[in-house]
């Protein structure tokens, strides 16, 4: 099951084609399918007509509907997006109608301007299983019951976190669902903590090391910590030994003994700038600002 936004946008005729020739060689598997808000069904959208493979159900009405799968007892209820958003509640009502044995439904939404439903309200229909799409990140809304798959890789580097699809079974003692990564590489937030007596060199190797234990598959996020030297240039550029680091954020302070700067300065502006924002917690904005303007006037000396 898909629950919708198989593509992200809308998808060309090529794509469409090549997707169902992947799909067809499911020998033993069928593929029930909604239309999402990302994919959503213009008016020339080529979902509307292309020929899907025999094992592929594609749901496309804008009302609730049923795709039949008779071969394994299942009946699969949905609708699809025809509109970018849409804030009714299209499954509201539709208790499950025994067609078959086993009764699924798939719904796409969960937000404010996409079908804002309630779980409670979903889990009194009587279905066996709701399958959820639209929030990429994998959640167990109900155990056993309701799920997010999540999407399969991560879209963009907000998407942290493990990646994969939920696998179900329904038998007659119930139904049992878990997730299971699947995801080839994951965006990767990363803090690496960085001391005064530390090189350039030796946080490049630092940052090398921790990426190789975590995985040089993955793209990473670095945010640097701590305090460094003052007189140490910490290139961010040469920390990319695998290419796979996508930003690096330098959080780290100079380890200036700002109390002795002060008294030796106390008549001039790098004095007067310690004693005015030295009093500020060090996390603050203003502690940063003095940080950084301590650094550019004792650069400034040493030129």
């Amino acid at each position: 099951m898909i629950a919708g936004d198989l593509f992200h946008r809308q998808p060309l005729l090529r794509e469409l084609r090549e997707v169902n020739a992947l799909f067809s060689t499911l020998e033993k598997t069928s593929v029930v399918l909604c239309v999402g808000n990302h994919d959503y069904l213009k008016k020339d959208s080529y979902y509307r007509t292309f020929s899907w493979a025999g094992n592929v159900h594609v749901i496309l009405q804008n009302s609730l509907d049923v795709a039949e799968l008779p071969e394994i007892q299942t009946a699969v209820y949905s609708f699809s997006y025809h509109e970018k958003e849409r804030e009714d509640l299209p499954y509201r009502g539709q208790k499950a109608k025994g067609l078959q044995p086993i009764e699924i439904l798939m719904v796409h939404g969960g937000d404010a301007k996409h079908v804002p439903f309630k779980k409670e309200d979903l889990a009194s229909y009587g279905y066996d299983y709701v399958a959820l799409g639209h929030i990429h990140k994998p959640q167990i809304i109900i155990p056993d019951y309701m799920a997010y798959s999540g999407a399969l890789e991560p879209i963009d580097k907000n998407d942290i976190g493990a990646h994969g699809y939920i696998a179900g079974e329904i038998t007659d003692a119930g139904c049992h669902i878990e997730f299971v990564p699947f995801a080839s590489r994951e965006y990767v937030p990363m803090e690496v903590m960085v001391d005064a007596k530390m090189s350039a060199f030796e946080l490049a190797q630092k940052v090398k090391e921790k990426i190789e234990k975590r995985g040089t598959a993955n793209i990473y996020r670095v945010t640097l910590k701590g305090y460094r030297n003052p007189d140490t240039l910490l290139r961010t550029d040469v920390l990319d030994a695998y290419g796979n680091i996508l930003e690096v954020f330098d959080e780290t302070k100079p380890a200036y003994d700002f109390a002795k700067l002060r008294v030796q300065n106390q008549d001039n502006i790098l004095g007067n700038l310690i004693a005015e924002f030295s009093e500020y917690d060090e996390n603050s904005v203003e502690y940063r600002a003095m940080c950084e303007g301590v650094q550019a006037l004792m650069e400034t000396r040493r030129g």
